[in-house]
């Protein structure tokens, strides 16, 4: 029997994205989001969460440069990596799916150390899931440091 690994997968632009369930605290309709100002522009704002207030951030806006536009089908993913909770807010979260080790392939692309956060791209027989490491996405955005402490303050 070959090994798998369950995943959510959701859209973001025209693609899906797997992240690991291992990761995910839970799927929630988006509610209202409180900016705050003078943030970085993939930091949508604050959000409470059963009674914890976390950041969350816009996946568009990580993975293609431009904002989300809500609509019904958005939802954000409530991840924890590394001790940290947030909300990613995704397109729509489509399933939860077992993916097959053997389908996992990580590309040889020349800015592919731009995108660490890229685990591999699971090649399926209908589709290509991107898959993505939650801890290291987070790490790697420019101004998270500055997030981080508008959480902890706000939750002091």
């Amino acid at each position: 029997m070959s090994e798998t690994s369950k995943a959510v997968i959701f859209q973001a632009g025209n693609e899906e994205f797997a992240l690991p369930i291992f990761n995910v605290i839970s799927i929630e309709k988006t509610e209202e989001i409180t900016p705050v100002p003078q943030m970085p522009d993939f930091f949508m704002g604050v959000v409470k969460v059963r009674d914890h207030l976390i950041p969350a951030i816009d996946s568009e806006a990580i993975l293609y440069q431009r904002r989300l536009q809500p609509d019904n089908q958005t939802r954000m993913i409530v991840l924890d990596a590394d001790g940290i909770s947030f909300g990613v807010v995704v397109k729509a979260a489509t399933e939860i799916m077992e993916i097959p080790a053997e389908s996992i392939h990580r590309p040889e692309l020349a800015a592919f150390h731009k995108i660490d956060y890229l685990k591999g791209i699971a090649t399926l027989s209908d589709r290509m899931v991107i898959i993505l490491d939650p801890g290291r996405m987070i790490e790697s955005l420019e101004g998270i440091k500055e997030v981080k402490a508008v959480i902890e303050g706000g939750t002091r």
